[in-house]
């Protein structure tokens, strides 16, 4: 048995190791929003950490959120191509909110704003998560989507914009009582 070859692929797992656990929370829950499936988000998640092992030797460690990112959401399009089907929100948020009446208006707003991020444009929906959800700047979201740096950035402001609108919508002011 060939030991530097041995101690070599034993170092690789070790940072595979340590790279899974630093992105694999944010991977999953990029993947739950994309897809609104736990389980589909479980799936896209173990690929999406495959396809990295299987790349490793061309994976930019300075660069490798976005990378991760850009797996998942060119598995998660595969995917929805292959199928041709819409998931509907299954699981409704846990929240704290001490009484009845605010834990519904709050639950209301939520279901209103994933219901408007679900019918956002795909590539919308990706750069708003990418930059909301997981802090990339805009140069990576550009870089991971395939556009222009001024492009992800009109389309994180113009998806937030509509995002707001379906929050404001839900609020409990906005209601006749």
């Amino acid at each position: 048995m060939d030991r530097p070859g041995a101690e070599a692929d034993a170092e690789a797992r070790n940072e595979f190791s340590a790279l899974y656990r630093t992105y694999a929370g944010d991977v999953r829950r990029f993947a739950l929003f994309l897809s609104g499936d736990p389980s589909l988000a479980d799936d896209l998640v173990s690929e999406t950490f495959i396809r990295m092992w299987k790349a490793r030797a061309r994976v930019d460690l300075t660069t490798v959120k976005a990378y991760l990112f850009a797996i998942a959401r060119n598995l998660y399009l595969h995917h929805r191509r292959r199928d041709r089907r819409f998931s509907e929100l299954g699981a409704e948020p846990r929240d704290p909110a001490p009484g009845p009446h605010e834990r519904a208006h709050a639950r209301e707003e939520w279901q209103a704003v994933l219901g408007a991020l679900q019918m956002l444009p795909e590539v919308d929906r990706a750069a708003v998560l990418m930059r909301a959800d997981a802090g990339l700047p805009y140069d990576e979201i550009a870089r991971a989507l395939g556009i222009s740096e001024a492009a992800a950035k009109v389309k994180v402001h113009r998806a937030r914009m509509k995002l707001a609108v379906a929050r404001h919508r839900a609020a409990p002011a906005d209601r006749a009582q």
